[in-house]
C-alpha cells in the first residue's frame, strides 16, 4: 500500500512526472477507438484497440513515440484533462481533476497492479487490433462495457 497518497493532496498541475505517470492504472481503456454520433454528439467506445496497444501488458508498445506514430493519439497534459470527455469515467486523471477519489482497484490504492484486471476494468483480452478492422466496420464494434 502506498503511504504517500499524493493524489489526495495534490492537483494534477502540482504532480511530478513520476506521480503523473503512476496515475495510469494500465486498464487500456483510453487506447480503444471511439466514435462520436454526428447527430447526438454521443461518445461510443469500441472493442477495437490502437495498433500500438499491447494486449499482454495493457500498455503502449511505443509509449515515447506514440504521438508521432499514431496520428490521432492524444498525449494527456495536466492543463486539459477535463477537456477530454472521451476518457472513461474510471480514469484516474479524470477523477483527480474532478476532485473524486480513486477506485479501490487502482494500483495506487490497492498496492497491486492485478486488481485492475480482477475488477474487470482492464481491456486485456477484450479487444481486437485496429489493423484487423476497416474504418467502415468500426460501428459494428461499438460496446457498452466502458464507462
Amino acid at each position: 500500500m502506498n503511504k504517500d497518497k499524493f493524489w489526495e493532496s495534490k492537483k494534477l498541475t502540482e504532480m511530478t512526472q513520476t506521480e503523473w505517470e503512476s496515475l495510469c492504472d494500465g486498464c487500456g481503456r483510453c487506447c480503444v477507438r471511439k466514435l462520436i454520433d454526428d447527430s447526438t454528439e454521443e461518445l461510443h467506445f469500441t472493442n477495437v484497440s490502437c495498433r500500438l496497444f499491447d494486449q499482454v501488458s495493457c500498455r503502449c508498445k511505443d509509449y515515447a513515440s506514440r504521438a508521432q506514430l499514431v496520428e490521432d493519439c492524444v498525449v494527456l497534459h495536466d492543463s486539459h484533462v477535463l477537456a477530454f470527455s472521451w476518457l472513461p469515467e474510471s480514469c484516474a486523471y479524470r477523477k483527480i481533476a474532478l476532485g473524486l477519489s480513486l477506485e479501490w482497484w487502482h494500483p495506487l490504492v490497492s498496492g497491486c497492479s492485478e486488481t485492475v484486471r480482477e475488477a474487470g476494468i482492464s481491456i486485456n483480452g477484450k479487444v481486437i487490433c485496429e489493423t484487423t478492422v476497416s474504418e467502415d466496420q468500426l460501428q459494428e464494434h461499438v460496446i457498452d462495457w466502458i464507462k
